[in-house]
């Protein structure tokens, strides 16, 4: 009994450093955003600033469009977002539901799709989105992104747990497709649609690579690349102030998170992503 005891002591105590671990940097930046630049690098680890400021924020505001930054990075990740979900959901549908020739062989190129680098499409979509015009535009970022096969994966694999004689019975009765979708197959999928859109925007809302190369001004920055003007190599002199940025990109992800907080796990759990 005392050696159970003495390993669950010890398997909590690992559990706590590993929790501490990846609170850690979200205390550190919430900190050294109070803080003034030069006690944050003489005491960089200290969590409890000795002089709370809010300078960092005032003159964030003062130094960059936050608000409008902001908007930008809420509006492509919405949008990336809801066009995944949507074309997800259709592609999903009709994999699943309909017969057609090479349907498999539809289905299997799609997948492979995931396994292709982004370094082999970032050119081919540089250049499409630089003949469309749409450099240094929000939607330059979003339309290379409107479809992704890990939702067409993720959803086609929850529709198959759907009888097929539903969707039959539901025909038989003259029920349109669109209602189908809506009124039967949406519901019993609700689980994966949700959680595969918590993913995508995540995934939308922290992306920095593609959005770098198509927006040039600050004007239209998301909240990542705006972080970059406040880092330089020599380590960063404007730290507390980038601090304060990373307060407010995370803020909000966050906060949906604390709304939505008992729909998401219960989405997780139902789902049976750990």
């Amino acid at each position: 009994m005392k050696t159970n005891n003495y390993k669950n002591m010890i398997l909590h105590i690992i559990l706590i450093s590993f929790i501490l671990l990846t609170i850690y940097p979200i205390v550190f930046a919430i900190s050294n955003s109070f803080k003034e630049l030069s006690e944050a690098f003489t005491s960089t680890l200290s969590l409890i600033p000795e002089k709370f400021t809010l300078e960092n924020y005032t003159g964030l505001f003062d130094s960059i469009p936050v608000v409008g930054i902001t908007i930008n990075t809420l509006i492509t990740a919405s949008v990336i977002t809801i066009a995944k979900v949507a074309t997800s959901f259709l592609a999903a549908y009709a994999i699943v539901y309909y017969q057609f020739k090479f349907k498999n062989v539809t289905y299997f190129a799609l997948i492979c799709t995931i396994f292709i680098p982004f370094t082999v499409t970032m050119i081919p979509n540089y250049l499409i989105i630089s003949e469309l015009g749409l450099q240094n535009n929000i939607w330059g970022v979003i339309l290379p992104q409107m479809a992704d096969a890990i939702g067409i994966f993720m959803l086609t694999q929850s529709m198959k747990g759907i009888p097929k004689s539903l969707i039959e019975a539901a025909k038989l009765d003259n029920i349109p497709t669109k209602y189908i979708m809506k009124d039967h197959i949406l519901p019993m999928v609700k689980p994966a649609v949700t959680s595969t859109s918590i993913w995508f925007f995540i995934l939308a809302w922290n992306e920095y690579v593609w959005p770098v190369l198509i927006l040039k001004t600050t004007e239209n920055f998301t909240l990542p690349l705006a972080l970059q003007l406040y880092i330089s190599s020599e380590g960063g002199t404007n730290f507390t102030v980038a601090m304060a940025l990373s307060v407010i990109t995370m803020a909000i992800p966050l906060g949906l998170y604390l709304i939505f907080q008992k729909h998401i796990i219960n989405t997780f759990t139902t789902s049976g992503i750990k």
